[in-house]
């Protein structure tokens, strides 16, 4: 079963240095759909703990299977405007609108 358009929980502002976590779900796929978070546009990169995403010192942790972006502590770098995509490997991937998170 094709993904339907996942529901996107972004907070509109957050306080320099807490914690955020942004949220992305869909429950009609099957099987359970894989889940990429964009900011500005631009595929986010997933921390691996080794490679390029370590060597780009990312300040959160992105969850393809749960759709979870965290930020341990947020910067104004950012601020921007982020939006998900489900995608199981059945029809099209669904994206949520985007939404602008300004810290």
């Amino acid at each position: 079963v094709a993904p339907t358009t996942p529901v996107c929980e972004v907070p509109s502002s957050a306080m320099t240095g807490t914690v955020v976590e942004l949220s992305c779900k869909e429950t009609e796929g099957s099987p359970p759909s894989e889940y990429q978070w964009y900011k500005n546009g631009v595929a986010l990169l997933e921390k691996t703990g080794t490679g390029s995403a370590r060597a780009a010192n990312l300040t959160y942790t992105m969850n393809k299977k749960s759709g979870t972006l965290l930020f341990n502590t947020v910067t104004k770098n950012d601020t921007g405007e982020y939006f998900c995509e489900a995608s199981n490997g059945i029809g099209l991937s669904q994206k949520c609108s985007v939404k602008r998170m300004q810290v």
